[in-house]
């Protein structure tokens, strides 16, 4: 099996996460995060680790839910720690992640917010 393609800069993170997420590729999702990142995910909770990260993905993903690539915000770099956001299409709050620079070059999550709402009034 071919090694998945990495992220040559922080916003290929966001494109990779869809075409694994439609190929309904749990591992290479997980493949996108640290060892020991955390995920806010489910709402509420935390996962933390690719492992933990990897089943949850693959739970969702027995569903094949469709995720659609969405514009990229301006991504915030600070050497080899960069903030990478997306607004949904709805409208409604945002997603953020801090992700890192690694060894080889390329870029993994640490920390994924994939869903936030503000609180209405």
């Amino acid at each position: 099996m071919p090694e998945n393609e990495k992220a040559l800069k922080p916003e290929d993170l966001t494109r990779l996460f869809v075409e694994r997420a439609n190929a309904g590729d749990a591992t290479g999702l997980a493949a996108l995060y640290e060892e020991g990142a955390v995920m806010a995910y489910p709402a509420g909770s935390t996962t933390v680790g690719r492992e933990a990260i990897r089943e949850l993905w693959e739970k969702v993903l027995t569903h094949a839910p469709h995720f659609e690539a969405e514009e990229p915000l301006p991504t915030l770099v600070c050497g080899d720690i960069a903030l990478t956001a997306t607004p949904p299409k709805d409208g409604s709050g945002a997603r953020a992640q801090v992700v890192r620079r690694q060894p080889d070059g390329s870029w993994l999550r640490i920390i994924d917010q994939p869903e936030f709402r503000p609180p209405t009034s």
